[in-house]
Formats: structure tokens, C-alpha cells, sequence
């Protein structure tokens, strides 16, 4: 492999190593069963379940304007309110967040050669996982998935200055091990944060987890490598 063979690898957490966005829809039936058994409402459930799901995909989440907890449940009472109309439904809403977050954290789980794979990895190379997203919310998925101990260090945008794509948070993972960014790879689902930022840092190589297979907008950043699964990285890593 020569001098400059690679060193580390940066794992990202959310669709890479955890299936979250099946996590959120096992969360969201729960709260259309629960909306249609015990508060009988018919597609209005669907509706609010669906304008929730837009809200948390335009999420702008300032640690010092309020809690996670505060803006998710005002997600579930505006969307109510929006389907429903009448006055603001404050307990219901949390309810509603409680129980999305309490199934959505059950399904969040390390698949098991997903672990195989980062054992075996973790042989070669250290690995370290850089995740974006707020503080509280990506501890608990960690917590859930149980998965710090398959890592060298762990990094969750939230605690840091900046996030994905900036070059800052990369260089300081990179401080944390112990290694130059020439040594390391970045591996994600998300081209604008885990591909951009691993180009913006200069790390040796960046690789795509395309599992539904999009094809990116023009102006996308453009990867090193694409795969369709976290479980190709092993053998692309050997052959780099």
C-alpha cells in the first residue's frame, strides 16, 4: 500500500450505519395507530404524520433559541392544529413526540454485520463516527444502536463549533487520532455534508452509500466511490 495507505476511517451514523429513516416510519405508524384507535381520527392521521415529516426535513435547529424536545413536539401541534383546525392540542402533541421518539430509538439498532465489519475494520485502521445533528438527539441514537464501542472516538457535530461539510470538524477528528487528512476516508449517505466535507478537508478519499440508487444533481459534489451498502466499504478499502 505504499506510505500512504489509509489510516482511519470516518463513519457517518444516520442511513449509513443505522437504518433511520425506517426507524422514523416504524415511529410514524405507531402514531397513526394510536391517532386512529384511541382518538379516532380517520386519514386525518396520515395527513399530520406526513406535515410532520416535512417539518423535521427543513429543520433548523439552534441549540440556544430552544430543546429539541420543545421544537419536535411544536412540530406535532402545529401539524395537528394545520389538519385538524381548532385550538392548539399542546398534550397531545407530546404524546405523539414521545411515542415516534420511543419506537424510532427501538428500531435504531447496529445490524449484525454491520459489527462484524467495523470489528474487522477496527483490526486495520482506527474509526471514528461524525455524526451532524443536535447533542441530546444523536447521544441517544448512539445509546440506542450501541455502537461507541466499535469506534476509536466519537464525534457529534452538535458538541463542535461547526458541522459537516466544514473542514474544522474534520481536522479535529483527525487531531483526535493522531492522523493527517491524506490518511483518512469519509464515508456517508449524504453528498452535500459527508462527501463535500470530506473534499473540503482534504482527506484521501470519500465514499457515497447510494442504496436507493439517485442519481445527483449537476451540481452535487462528486465522490471518489459510490456503493450501495456500508458492507462494500471492507473490499474497496483493500483495494485503494
Amino acid at each position: 500500500m505504499g506510505p500512504s495507505r489509509v489510516r482511519a476511517v470516518f463513519f457517518d451514523l444516520d442511513n449509513t450505519l443505522i437504518d433511520t429513516a425506517e426507524a422514523s416510519r416504524r415511529g410514524m405508524l405507531e402514531v397513526i395507530k394510536l391517532l386512529q384507535s384511541k382518538y379516532h381520527y380517520k386519514e386525518e392521521a396520515e395527513s399530520i404524520c406526513d406535515k410532520v415529516q416535512v417539518k423535521l426535513s427543513k429543520e433548523c435547529f439552534h441549540p440556544y433559541n430552544m430543546c429539541i424536545t420543545d421544537l419536535r413536539t411544536s412540530h406535532w401541534e402545529e401539524a395537528i392544529q394545520e389538519t385538524k383546525g381548532g385550538t392548539a392540542n399542546r398534550k397531545l402533541a407530546e404524546e405523539c413526540y414521545f411515542l415516534w421518539k420511543s419506537t424510532r430509538l427501538q428500531h435504531m439498532t447496529l445490524a449484525e454485520d454491520v459489527k462484524t465489519m467495523l470489528t474487522e475494520l477496527r483490526k486495520e485502521v482506527r474509526l471514528l463516527l461524525l455524526t451532524n445533528g443536535d447533542r441530546q438527539t444523536q447521544r441517544e441514537k448512539i445509546e440506542a444502536c450501541a455502537c461507541q464501542s466499535y469506534f476509536d472516538a466519537v464525534v457529534v457535530g452538535g458538541e463542535q463549533k461547526e458541522e459537516k461539510p466544514a473542514p474544522s470538524i474534520f481536522h479535529y477528528c483527525c487531531d483526535l487520532l493522531g492522523v493527517q487528512p491524506g490518511d483518512c476516508v469519509m464515508v456517508g449517505d449524504t453528498l452535500e455534508t459527508d462527501i463535500q466535507g470530506g473534499l473540503n478537508a482534504g482527506l484521501k478519499a470519500t465514499v457515497w452509500i447510494n442504496k436507493n440508487r439517485i442519481v445527483p444533481l449537476k451540481s452535487s459534489p462528486v465522490p471518489h466511490y459510490i456503493v450501495s451498502s456500508v458492507l462494500e466499504l471492507p473490499a474497496l478499502l483493500r483495494s485503494l
